[in-house]
């Protein structure tokens, strides 16, 4: 992974956001939610390097709040999918035959419900916030990682060294815990890796809607659904939120890639 140069492009540039979003807004001598309406949509400059919104607040400060928001939900909803998803995959892939199948249909029928629709529905039933989107994200979210899970079991599970633990007495707990999940993990890392990206998207595609966190939280998709409508008079309110949640997916995606590519014994010298 060190050789590899966009991974390691991708990882600095994740944790530079990363160590920012946690200090920045402490050290800023401004709050996401400070309003200053005789200085609304002031341009970048010395005092404001962001410039500010349509209600004066300060967007450099927004934007590092906003980085909170974003990487807490696409690491959370990474963690939620990989937990559930190992756990179903793996039970699927280890009790094998009917129970599989059952199993596997009933991921066919989540994956194949129009998820915005599942997403509204939860919005209007819950109220709109930060684990609510976190719900919609995850709903569905773990099914990838499931069947990527369940193949690895089936996989490994015919390898001579399983069947030898089997002869020596270990119990399908054991074998499952010991030696099926973690001979699995190459793709369990780099699955989950490559679904931070895809949740922070989601989170700002929901925010952007107006389905996301509310005013006053900061969220870089709330700020990019704000600033659209001053595109053209205004036009920095939409370019930062915009290119640091491209900077972030980008990323996430150099760096799982990566990953990938070290997991992968095809690639190895």
């Amino acid at each position: 992974l060190l050789k590899n140069s966009p991974a390691m492009v991708g990882a600095t540039i994740l944790l530079s956001i990363i160590i920012f979003a946690i200090f920045l807004p402490v050290l800023s001598s401004h709050t996401y939610y400070e309003t200053h309406l005789d200085l609304k949509n002031t341009p970048p400059c010395s005092k404001f390097w962001f410039g500010t919104d349509e209600l004066g607040r300060d967007l450099f400060t927004r934007i590092w709040w906003g980085a909170r928001v974003s990487l807490f939900v696409g690491i959370a909803a990474a963690i939620i999918d990989m937990t559930i998803g190992v756990v179903y995959g793996a039970c699927a892939g280890m009790m094998g035959g009917k129970i599989d199948e059952i199993m596997m249909r009933i991921t066919d029928i989540l994956y194949s419900l129009p998820y915005l629709l599942i997403v509204i529905l939860l919005m209007v039933v819950l109220k709109p916030g930060i684990f609510t989107i976190l719900i919609a994200i995850t709903i569905t979210g773990w099914i990838n990682m499931a069947r990527i899970v369940r193949g690895q079991i089936l996989l490994i599970k015919e390898y001579d060294y399983v069947k030898a633990a089997y002869m020596l007495g270990a119990s399908q707990f054991r074998v499952l815990f010991y030696h099926l999940i973690p001979n699995s993990m190459g793709s369990i890392i780099t699955t989950m890796t490559l679904t931070i990206p895809a949740a922070i998207f989601t989170e700002a595609f929901l925010s952007f809607l107006g389905l996301g966190v509310q005013a006053p939280i900061a969220s870089w998709g709330t700020m990019a659904s704000d600033g659209l409508s001053a595109l053209r008079y205004y036009p920095w309110r939409l370019f930062f939120p915009a290119i640091f949640i491209s900077l972030t997916i980008l990323s996430l995606n150099l760096l799982g890639d990566g990953v990938r590519d070290a997991f992968d014994p095809k690639v190895k010298e």
